[in-house]
């Protein structure tokens, strides 16, 4: 088998890597991206003689195809920006393909997949991936689903790369259309920091108000559980407490709408201006607790009576206690592990779908994606409780 790591050298990206070089029956690991000097950096920290480098760019669709060709999978690390580009390019290749965000661009590419008799699984890392897995986990057991609140805490700095200054900025675009919770069999588009809630995170990440954010979860949930009646779907989020602090005042102020200014006689965005400054700063790149963490609500009934499902997960701590899990890592390797844990599942065959398709079908057995998880330190809780009626539910 052989995988072709596009955006290879992206922080994130080189960490599902080392998960295919530690875990995984790969042949060939290829790290594929424009910055070569990043690029040879990683095959010379993984060491291993399967990983090698190529460079490439996704905007050059002809030569980016034929550089796919051969491999088995692509496993996608790069911006949600380019997933339009990079997708289009994996399905003529005529690979299997997986990525990270699953914002929507690669249902254009669904046909392609579809004729070439392969399958590409966008949005598969902690959340959206995991989350979807907890709470089918969940509503497998139940009869019916009254409501579903996925809810994450990410805790890293704002702006330790691009593609994640990119990610901030996107979700909480003022005009973004994608930012919905479902609720009674609709749609329904709400403003950045809608709907407050107070989530109690796993330790040591504690309680923090949440809000809802444009996540894949809302409609892939709503498409999956639509044969038992879902009536409610939310998906909220938050980082670190100053990072929040910040990216509210910029909206209170209307820099996310990132309106053009004039600085010397030329146009730039006012956010992207913040945007490139956070990147390039000491501040922009340090937070005082770094991992993942996860909270999974899901309500409804089974024989006749009321549950409720919480699931949370935990992971090594990031105070250097655990090799490889320091700091940053953290972070990193929680967002990393589950794409390529999906990656080398979807090279062995075991998923029998073809087109584009949502994590919800790719593993309908969810025990599956928390063994892998579990035997790399991350590990899914669930608890569940009876409930008298849906006016019991602990809305934490």
């Amino acid at each position: 088998m052989r995988v072709f790591c596009l955006g290879g050298a992206g922080k994130i990206c080189r960490e599902a890597i080392l998960d295919l070089v530690e875990h995984s029956d790969f042949e060939q690991i290829t790290v594929a991206d424009f910055n070569e000097e990043e690029g040879k950096k990683v095959v010379k920290w993984l060491n291993d003689p399967r990983v090698d480098f190529m460079k490439v760019n996704v905007f050059n669709h002809k030569e980016t195809v034929e550089q796919m060709r051969g491999y088995d999978i692509v496993m996608d690390g790069t911006t949600i920006t380019l997933n339009g580009l990079s997708t289009a390019c994996i399905a003529e290749a005529g690979c299997h393909g997986i990525n990270l965000n699953g914002f929507g661009e690669e249902d254009r590419s669904n046909n392609l997949f579809i004729q070439n008799k392969k399958v590409c699984l966008p949005g598969f890392g902690m959340t959206p991936g995991v989350t979807q897995m907890m709470a089918m986990h969940a509503a497998n057991q139940l009869d019916a689903i009254e409501s579903v609140r996925v809810s994450h805490g990410s805790f890293r700095p704002i702006a330790f790369s691009k593609s994640i200054t990119e990610t901030t900025t996107y979700e909480y675009d003022p005009d973004l259309p994608t930012r919905v919770v479902y609720e009674n069999g609709a749609f329904i588009q709400v403003p950045p920091f809608a709907r407050p809630r107070e989530v109690q995170l796993p330790e040591p990440y504690g309680k923090a108000v949440q809000y809802i954010i444009p996540h894949s979860e809302t409609k892939t949930l709503a498409k999956a559980l639509n044969d038992k009646n879902v009536k409610l779907i939310e998906v909220r989020g938050t980082w670190p407490k100053e990072n929040m602090e910040l990216v509210k005042t910029l909206y209170n102020y209307g820099f996310l709408k990132n309106e053009k200014i004039k600085i010397n006689e030329q146009e730039v965005g006012i956010l992207d201006c913040i945007s490139e400054y956070l990147y390039q700063s000491e501040k922009g790149n340090q937070t005082e607790l770094y991992g993942y963490a996860l909270h999974v609500e899901v309500t409804g009934i089974k024989d006749g009576h009321y549950f409720q499902h919480t699931l949370t997960h935990t992971h090594p701590a990031s105070d250097g206690s655990v090799k490889g899990w320091e700091g940053l890592r953290a972070y990193t390797r929680n967002v990393g592990i589950p794409m390529a844990i999906a990656t080398e599942l979807i090279a062995k065959g075991k998923v029998e779908q073809r087109g584009v398709i949502i994590p919800e079908e790719a593993f309908v057995n969810p025990t599956v994606i928390f063994k892998e998880l579990e035997k790399r330190g991350i590990v899914v809780k669930e608890e569940i409780k009876e409930l008298e009626s849906l006016d019991d539910m602990v809305l934490v």
